[in-house]
């Protein structure tokens, strides 16, 4: 982590902000604003552009007839190397975005000119517990302040006109934070009323999943919306909402784990209903029967909760997958609309989280409404409308034996933002069809250990038999799942930008995507949908039929939703750049990372710009000089490849050219200094804490003899190719 703690002086800063804002100060975003704000102002004042969430914009400067006019106006450097997942937010003609760990920068948003960045000052010794990158995904700005989190579970209060640290708190409580239990946040923070509102991560290490509300203004702790009940046996229940939660869970079910429930994303709020809208993650243990015995809906994983912002008391709750154990979390982006439905016009709320059904709910009442499949899955034979329940599938159940489960792990829609235009009435969701094998490792060779997943899930495209053996045994039965993934009435592993029509429950349009994934998306009134790719382009098809009119190479991969806002009349759309996140630490050889590394970045195009000068691109690895690995027996690095999947390193450190460094590359240096980074945390404020907890030295010894053993063959593979004879490096299951 490099800090960018680049504060200009108080008065440069405020005059830089002001100018050109006519009446407003720097970041003037009431509630009263946002409720008048249409979404055509020329400013993007949310992370979603609006209280909506729609990541629509009434803009029309740009639209198919001059769109091939794009070009660049400025680019920004954001001083990191890891995913971005930030949208940026618009007001008056400042920038405001947010990067790993929670760093922030306000730009000018006509020339990308720095007016202020903030270091959040991270104790780098939590990066070790983001299961999927140290993103943070973006801000909230109200009142003058900009709102944030950081990794190591802080809300940090910024002066929107200087920069300056208003106030700090703590997200977590005392015995978690002097714990260390592995909470993270990434999220962007949610306004509410009266308060700020953020939730965590961490479910598939092994905790408890809350949200908790800060006063604007203050700071003070509000309310906290636990999402699961704690153990009955440590005393009452801290809400009464929970007792009634508990009744939805197995008496002897496993606490042991937190159970999950952590609402790292997707947060909407209802400005004239007073309602605070949240989505629950997956639960902690995956398994079903090792966590309530098999038993019970286990409020509130999973789920869609109205929470009253006052109080913290829930209103209604909508559980999307009662009793959870595929991972199937509803913390995917929530977008507030009118629809007309039967003739009426309904308040609805959306979301299309992984499970693979698009949910239409009343807002006001959490009435299911309707519940198509946007993608192929196969764990529900469909949902009841009466009941709103799914129909269970018993042949996704891989309780007893590995099942092929669509979609993955992943989701058939993850956390990248979807888009809804109310000019066309489509929602506009990057996709993804693919299958999963999916394993209890509880009763596998491979245990469950703190800071690793309970249930394992197998990418059906990294299934290798040899490789596997040694973590989950012989499992013929995984070879014949893989061979049918893809076959009749089976998708293929693939990615689409599709439309979908929310009311009809239909596909209207698709386009295939370069990739698994299509990053976020935003539709315009200009009658154009952008999207990012990991192959670094920028994407822009017509809205209502999908059509590809303009392709720009950035030279950077794209996760993040783009936006887009006016300064002085003049259109720009600004995306950030960088790639990160589960699955995503390996740089496939046509991807932008892998040619130009990863180089964190913001920028901006108008009409007439100019071309995005590409980064240079990153030579091939190669040793300077033989490698001198200390000596180690052979025996000692078998051991060291399955502790190598067990204890967590293959979930970062994959082969490759990569966000993390491929370990078969390491110095002589970092050999020697092995044990003080493995046991002692030396590289803490790069992300890369302490494993003394789960790692013993002779643990330790046994895994830096595998990195060495594969280091050593890799370098006579390389010099020598024609008498290699390698064993090749192990990637754990994909998570």
């Amino acid at each position: 982590m490099r800090p960018v703690n680049r504060v200009k002086s108080s008065a440069m800063a405020a005059l830089l902000v002001l100018a050109g804002c006519g009446q407003h100060s720097a970041g003037d975003v009431t509630e009263a604003r946002l409720l008048a704000d249409k979404g055509d102002s020329g400013n993007w004042l949310t992370g979603g552009n609006g209280w909506r969430g729609m990541y629509y914009s009434g803009l029309r400067g740009i639209d198919a007839s001059n769109a091939k006019r794009l070009g660049l106006a400025w680019q920004y450097d954001l001083n990191q190397t890891r995913g971005q997942e930030a949208t940026p937010v618009v007001v008056d003609g400042v920038l405001y975005v947010s990067t790993n760990w929670g760093h922030v920068a306000a730009m000018d948003a006509e020339t990308g000119k720095e007016l202020w960045t903030y270091d959040p000052e991270v104790d780098g010794q939590w990066g070790r517990y983001a299961c999927c990158d140290v993103v943070n995904r973006g801000v909230a700005v109200a009142n003058g302040v900009v709102y944030v989190g950081s990794t190591d579970n802080y809300m940090h209060a910024i002066d929107a006109a200087t920069g300056k640290r208003l106030w700090k708190v703590d997200i977590l409580d005392a015995e978690a934070r002097a714990k260390h239990m592995p909470y993270t946040t990434s999220g962007a923070p949610q306004v509410a009323g009266d308060v700020v509102v953020i939730g965590n991560g961490g479910a598939d290490y092994g905790v408890r999943g809350f949200v908790r509300a800060f006063d604007l203004k203050t700071g003070a702790r509000k309310w906290t919306f636990w999402a699961v009940p704690h153990d009955p046996k440590n005393g009452p229940q801290e809400r009464p909402y929970l007792d009634a939660a508990l009744k939805t869970w197995d008496p002897q079910s496993d606490w042991s784990k937190g159970g999950g429930g952590t609402a790292w994303d997707g947060m909407a709020y209802d400005p004239v209903l007073k309602l605070l809208y949240v989505g629950t993650g997956n639960a902690s243990p995956y398994n079903y029967l090792d966590r309530s015995k098999g038993k019970g809906d286990n409020l509130y994983l999973a789920s869609i909760v109205a929470i009253d912002p006052k109080t913290g008391v829930p209103r209604w709750h909508y559980q999307t997958v009662p009793g959870e154990y595929w991972d199937y979390t509803a913390t995917a982006k929530m977008i507030l609309a009118d629809l007309k439905i039967g003739g009426k016009t309904r308040h609805v709320l959306m979301q299309a989280p992984k499970d693979g059904f698009f949910y239409v709910l009343d807002r006001a009442t959490g009435e299911l409404i309707s519940a198509k499949p946007y993608t192929y899955q196969n764990w529900a034979k469909g949902i009841d409308l009466k009941t709103g329940r799914p129909i269970f599938n018993p042949d996704a159940n891989y309780m007893k034996s590995p099942k092929l489960v669509y979609p993955s792990m992943i989701g058939g829609h993850n956390w990248y933002p979807m888009s809804y235009s109310p000019d066309t009435g489509l929602v506009y969701i990057p996709v993804v069809d693919a299958p999963m094998i999916y394993v209890d490792i509880a009763k596998r060779p491979i245990r469950s250990i703190p800071g690793a997943f309970t249930s394992a899930g197998l990418m059906v495209e990294d299934y290798d038999p040899k490789a596997l053996q040694s973590m989950f045994g012989d499992l013929p039965v995984m070879a014949d799942l893989a061979r049918t993934a893809g076959g009749p009435g089976k998708p293929a592993s693939q990615g689409f930008i599709r439309a979908w029509d929310p009311v009809r429950g239909r596909v209207v349009w698709q386009t295939r995507a370069r990739a698994l994934t299509e990053g976020g998306v935003m539709s315009t009134a200009g009658g154009l949908v952008f999207s990012g790719d990991i192959t670094g382009h920028l994407n822009i098809r017509r809205a209502d039929t999908g059509a590809l009119v303009r392709s720009i190479d950035t030279g950077g991969a794209i996760m993040a939703a783009p936006m887009t806002y006016t300064v002085k009349g003049q259109q720009y759309v600004a995306i950030t750049v960088g790639m990160g996140g589960a699955g995503n630490w390996l740089f496939a050889p046509d991807t932008a990372g892998y040619k130009y590394g990863n180089e964190g970045r913001v920028l901006a195009f108008k009409l007439d710009g100019g071309p995005v000068p590409l980064p240079k691109p990153v030579p091939p690895a190669r040793f300077e000089a033989p490698p001198r690995p200390p000596a180690f027996l052979a025996a000692e690095a078998i051991r060291g490849e399955l502790l190598f999947t067990r204890k967590g390193c293959s979930g970062c450190h994959v082969p490759g050219r990569g966000l993390v460094p491929d370990l078969r590359r390491i110095s002589d240096a970092t050999h020697e200094n092995f044990n003080k980074i493995v046991l002692e945390g030396a590289y803490a404020s790069m992300g890369m804490g302490s494993f003394a907890d789960i790692v013993t030295p002779g643990e330790a010894k046994a895994i830096h003899a595998y990195i060495s053993r594969e280091q050593l063959a890799l370098y006579k593979q390389e010099t020598n190719p024609t008498q290699a004879k390698s064993a090749p490096a192990r990637q754990g299951p994909r998570q």
